[in-house]
């Protein structure tokens, strides 16, 4: 499954998959990129002009950086323009910014604007947040330095060489997509070779250790993520640009199903571990078997040979030959068998998912094939949200809270007051709960602070150096924007850093008391955007979390409707693993948005949250083992059982409406569905599972138990069950 050198040197995979796809240094290198190049060639020109202000080649600098990390549009061309049109907002703001300078209140009024408009106008489209900000930034500047018209032009050509190195780099030097694509394919093949060579090891020693353990776990779950970030990159244009002749339908697939098939390995091979099935010399020699032939299979690979995954053919016929004679040399079998039925049902599926990409990438006769469809969700609509609009309660809060720092500014620091208007509109931004908004202030104020004692030490330390101030103060700029979507305390760590650095070649010197006071800014800044967030159209974390849960529950009712279909009519299923993926950003999205209730000190914590948070996690592994099975051919349906699987549907659909009301608090109770009945008929009349090609009781396994979480959950928040029989059922 990749280049397989890292399979020796463990600590070169980690590194190489330790950024798929290198979006965030692409990024990140990009933006110094274009930084550097900015500041450099604009203090050339400005050195030729013999202009002595260096002022004209900070503002290239920050123009070309921001143009390349806040431009957001969907596709490349959007994108394209945007980064063009941001020219005319940097240069009405620098504009509109040296005319206001002259009165506070004039440069207060004009920040609140431009603060406003952005945060309003992105409802309409998201490039109108992008002006907002590069409008920002040049207001602040150009109100902070007090310029005058005759300088202007020179600020004009800096803005226009800031966009030119913006737009050069992000577009014609580096470019993304097809390139991260590949990359980010290379990155998830390295990290699942890594989680099977601890697979091997596992299975090789007699004894597991708590701490090998947590680290298979730890692996498991960095390769969701980067299945997650694959399936994000995937376009139809980049997938036959790189793999003529292979649908984006046909990779996501591979890849959801690859993910599946190492998380299933591993919770099997700890289960099987547990119960002494591995003691099993011959159960032992084939997994290592498998796990070995697919740690080397190339499926993505242009010199692929046909022999990469036969390997893998052999052991997964030889599993299914042992299972066989397990099964029928024994008149009870062991428990354990279902786990590996489970592994070869899903490996049988990557094996042959791969073989199927194989031949799509060699059978490519040049035509270019239709998009397809198949994979998008159906019937998509975009429902009127309720009440105000996102957009507009964020421009109102921002309105609020920009006001109360300009005030607070002229009375903390009147020599810059507008530090913790900056403070503010940055802690509001991408911030949807007061939850979120508390979180990021936090981070933004620790980073603050310790950046500060840093960037004082280190500025002081270096000072008179320009060379070595000005090389420090890049890379401080790189890895601040490199780290900003791993830990948004260490991106506030190395701006404080770059700030400082900053003060001392503008200012000749920093003191600790300059520093001291844009600390001071910060955590002002930041109370602000959080009191402004809570109290003004608040939007509660709590409810924020809810209504996650309720999206979730709205597609997995789509995607279990879909599956249950399946075994009464010819119904399309190529969708669910675009819809899998779907349902795994939002429980993500639920984990993100539910930290601040989470990590609260146990007294004031949310109770249950934990639970609903695990409980769902459980239910969304059981829904995404229900794709492979959906993929299976020759599927016999039984026809006694058409009303049941009927039944089926009615409650599953009763049940996530109904725990979707409990949960956002619409009902205080309901009723919700067993499907014990169901599940009794179907074991009575599904085929014996030693004769039939299809095990229809396996297919259907995980909708118990999903139904059961639900069910539990309901019951929880005050709906009645109905159907309840005290009954057990084997879990094989």
């Amino acid at each position: 499954m990749g280049n397989i050198y890292h399979v020796k040197q463990h600590w070169l995979g980690r590194v190489r998959a330790s950024d798929p796809g290198r979006k965030r240094l692409q990024k990140a290198g990009k933006a110094t990129l274009s930084l550097i190049f900015s500041v450099f060639t604009m203090l050339f020109i400005l050195h030729i002009a013999g202009f002595e202000q260096i002022t004209p080649a900070i503002v290239a600098g920050m123009v070309g950086l921001v143009s390349i990390m806040v431009v957001m549009d969907e596709t490349t061309q959007e994108k394209k323009v945007t980064t063009l049109l941001m020219s005319l907002s940097a240069i009405l703001g620098i504009t509109l910014g040296s005319l206001a300078s002259v009165n506070p209140y004039y440069v207060g009024v004009l920040m609140i604007s431009v603060i406003f408009s952005a945060f309003f106008f992105s409802q309409f489209r998201v490039r109108y947040f992008s002006f907002g900000m590069i409008g920002f930034f040049t207001v602040y500047i150009s109100s902070f330095l007090k310029l005058n018209i005759v300088e202007l032009p020179w600020f004009y050509l800096g803005i226009a060489l800031g966009i030119m190195y913006a737009y050069l780099f992000n577009f014609l030097v580096f470019k993304d997509s097809a390139t991260i694509l590949k990359r980010g394919m290379r990155s998830f093949h390295i990290q699942a070779n890594l989680t099977f060579n601890m697979m091997i090891t596992i299975i090789q020693q007699p004894n597991i250790s708590e701490k090998r353990k947590n680290r298979l776990e730890k692996n498991i779950k960095i390769l969701r993520a980067y299945a997650r970030n694959v399936s994000e990159d995937l376009d139809q244009q980049d997938v036959k640009e790189i793999w003529p002749g292979l649908k984006a339908s046909q990779l996501r697939l591979y890849v959801f199903d690859t993910a599946m098939l190492v998380e299933t390995l591993g919770d099997s091979i700890n289960k099987l571990k547990n119960q002494d099935a591995l003691e099993t010399q011959e159960l032992r020699r084939l997994l290592l078997w498998i796990v070995r032939s697919l740690r080397e299979a190339e499926v993505l690979a242009t010199d692929y040979d046909p022999q990469n995954l036969e390997e893998a053919e052999k052991a997964v016929q030889a599993l299914r030959l042992a299972l066989n004679e397990f099964l029928d040399n024994r008149e009870e079998p062991q428990k354990w068998l279902y786990l590996i039925r489970r592994i070869e049902s899903i490996v049988n599926h990557v094996i042959e998912g791969a073989t199927r990409i194989q031949h799509s990438l060699h059978k490519w006769d040049g035509e270019i094939e239709e998009p397809d469809s198949t994979e998008e969700n159906e019937d998509e609509e975009v429902s009127e949200e309720e009440g105000m609009n996102a957009a507009t309660k964020k421009a109102i809060q921002a309105l609020v809270a920009c006001s109360l720092s300009i005030v607070l500014g002229y009375i903390i620091s009147p020599i810059q007051p507008y530090w913790i208007v900056l403070t503010s509109f940055i802690v509001l931004l991408g911030t949807e709960s007061v939850g979120r908004t508390y979180i990021k202030g936090m981070e933004r104020s620790i980073g603050t602070v310790i950046g500060a004692v840093f960037g004082f030490m280190l500025a002081n330390l270096v000072s008179g150096r320009a060379a070595l101030e000005i090389t420090l103060l890049f890379i401080v700029v790189f890895f601040a924007f490199y780290l900003l979507t791993v830990s948004y305390t260490s991106t506030s760590l190395f701006i404080t850093m770059l700030i400082a650095f900053l003060y001392d070649i503008l200012l000749g010197g920093i003191s600790i008391e300059l520093l001291g006071a844009r600390v001071i800014d910060t955590i002002v800044g930041s109370a602000l955007a959080l009191g402004a967030a809570a109290f003004i159209l608040p939007t509660k974390t709590k409810d924020k979390v809810s209504e996650g849960f309720s999206l979730y529950l709205e597609e997995l009712q789509s995607y279990l409707l879909k599956y249950v279909k399946r075994f009464r009519e010819d119904t399309d299923v190529k969708g669910l693993s675009s819809l899998a993926f779907s349902m795994d950003q939002q429980l993500q999205t639920i984990r993100v948005d539910a930290q601040s209730l989470v990590e609260r000190p146990s007294f004031l914590r949310y109770a249950n949250l934990s639970r609903y948070i695990t409980v769902f996690t459980a239910i969304h592994y059981y829904a995404q083992h229900l794709v492979a099975s959906s993929y299976q051919k020759n599927f016999e349906s039984v026809d006694e059982l058409e009303d049941v699987f009927i039944s089926m549907e009615e409650k599953l659909q009763n049940n996530t409406d109904t725990l979707s009301k409990l949960m956002q608090g619409e009902e205080r109770s309901g009723i919700v569905y067993t499907l014990f009945d169901e599940r009794e008929k179907v074991e009575r009349v599904a085929p014996s599972r030693w004769t039939a090609k299809r095990d229809l009781i396996h297919h259907l396994y995980y909708i118990w138990k999903i139904n059961q979480s639900i069910v539990v959950l309901a019951e929880g928040l005050g709906a009645d069950v109905q159907d309840h029989k005290e009954k057990s059922y084997h879990d094989s």
